[in-house]
């Protein structure tokens, strides 16, 4: 697009653009270090850091124009609200080049799901999917606006922090097909008193589909499956239930705990071998099947590509094998009960008879409910004869060290993420599975790097 019609759209003023006619020919970035040549530069303002600031060096790297809030000393388009100028600015290239978009949301596995998705349909048609997580108001308008005329799938994850978020998302990039895998506890704390205030904000996805849409929704979620009345979309079901036409049967694991599984669509059957860690990925593998059954691949295309699927996104169940035999497991991106029961299991599983060591900070947004669903991870700690867990802060993970402890676990208790490398340093034996899992605003990722050299 010309700056011209950028500042059209989006209804901003220009200062200091000497060529209305000038091309962005290039995505937008909110990091100057990311612009690329042709690019835009979008001046956000952080708690740390204001992207004004940056915008000459965003420029000098290459950026065409800088859209901002107030004018930088470089050519500007100037708007009082860069977040809703992004926005009108997505949803007008939409209009322009039309790739079917999918949307989909949950409470946990969204980037999982997203990257083989993604994988999927990209050997069948170009495809742009969501850059790691940037799943809500700044980051769905970049990736949309990655896409160009060429662009046949546009695949988006959408985050729901409280109500109306999915609203406002499905407003910029209404999709074609929306897939809601699950409703769980993260951030309840922001969306009411229980799991149908989640499930209300989920199904404003389900809501803004087309009458000739898709909505993808999980037979094994009874809160999912409610949401298929709020829908004027074809509901196609998946999971592991019968009554799901895309569904899962014979699944078995591996020595590595990678889940493999006959795919069975209403075009077919076909067997899938993931390569990701844990059975858990089976309903993850189904949502990104069913989705791609409802685009009119067919099941022995939508096997191969889940088969040839690899972890594309760090901080998730990412796996490191030390020289000196640990394993390091890294899962700390972050964290609530489902995720963490989830990824204890795979590790499990993945340690066979091996010494395992949990290493555990807190799961935050559980409201009331925190310090008890913390102690209740405690014992499956404990229930999964885990040899030694180490708790990471203070506050809620110490009732998860008081419940792991009472149930005959080895506990270690430390104030942070100095102290649990400090310690998982020094009891580290060759041949040990480490398993790094927090919310993500806990840090424990610098754990999970620390351990793995």
């Amino acid at each position: 697009m010309t700056l011209g019609e950028i500042a059209r759209v989006t209804g901003a003023a220009p200062h200091g653009v000497r060529d209305p006619e000038a091309l962005v020919t290039a995505p937008a970035a909110v990091d100057s270090r990311e612009v690329a040549p042709g690019g835009l530069f979008v001046a956000t303002a952080g708690a740390r850091v204001d992207g004004h600031d940056y915008a000459s060096a965003a420029v000098a790297g290459g950026a065409v124009a800088v859209l901002a809030t107030r004018p930088v000393g470089v050519p500007a388009l100037v708007t009082d609200d860069v977040q809703r100028a992004l926005g009108l600015l997505a949803g007008h290239l939409l209009g322009r080049i039309g790739p079917t978009v999918i949307g989909l949301t949950g409470s946990v596995g969204k980037t999982t799901t997203k990257d083989l998705l993604a994988q999927v349909l990209e050997r069948h048609a170009a495809t742009i999917a969501t850059d790691r997580s940037f799943n809500n108001e700044l980051g769905l308008p970049l990736t949309v606006l990655r896409a160009d005329a060429g662009t046949r799938y546009l695949v988006l994850e959408m985050g729901a922090g409280r109500k109306g978020d999915l609203t406002y998302l499905t407003g910029i990039a209404p999709p074609h097909a929306g897939l809601v895998l699950n409703v769980g506890t993260a951030h309840l704390e922001r969306m009411g008193s229980g799991l149908a205030d989640v499930a209300e904000a989920k199904g404003e996805l389900v809501e803004a589909l087309p009458v000739d849409g898709f909505a993808l929704l999980n037979a094994d979620d009874p809160y999912v499956l409610g949401m298929a009345g709020r829908t004027r979309a074809e509901v196609l079901l998946y999971g592991r239930s019968p009554r799901a036409r895309v569904r899962a049967e014979d699944v078995r694991l591996d020595g590595r705990a990678r889940a493999s599984f006959v795919l069975v669509t209403p075009a077919g059957r076909a067997r899938v071998e993931l390569d990701l860690v844990g059975e858990h990925q089976v309903g993850n593998a189904l949502g990104a099947a069913a989705a791609a059954t409802a685009l009119g691949l067919g099941a022995e295309e939508i096997a191969a590509g889940l088969t040839a699927a690899r972890r594309r996104s760090g901080g998730r169940l990412e796996i490191v094998e030390r020289p000196d035999g640990v394993t390091v497991v890294d899962d700390a991106y972050n964290a609530n009960p489902e995720s963490m029961r989830a990824g204890l299991r795979a590790v499990r599983a993945l340690a066979g008879d091996r010494r395992t060591v949990a290493v555990l900070g807190g799961m935050g947004q559980q409201a009331d409910a925190s310090r008890a669903r913390h102690a209740e991870i405690g014992r499956l700690v404990a229930d999964l004869r885990f040899d030694v867990l180490i708790a990471v802060g203070p506050g809620d993970p110490r009732a998860m060290a008081e419940a792991a402890r009472s149930a005959g676990v080895t506990v270690h208790a430390v104030e942070d993420v100095a102290g649990a490398v400090e310690v998982a340093g020094a009891l580290l034996r060759p041949g040990d599975v480490v398993f790094v899992k927090a919310s993500s605003e806990f840090g424990l990722g610098a754990c999970a790097r620390a351990l793995s050299i």
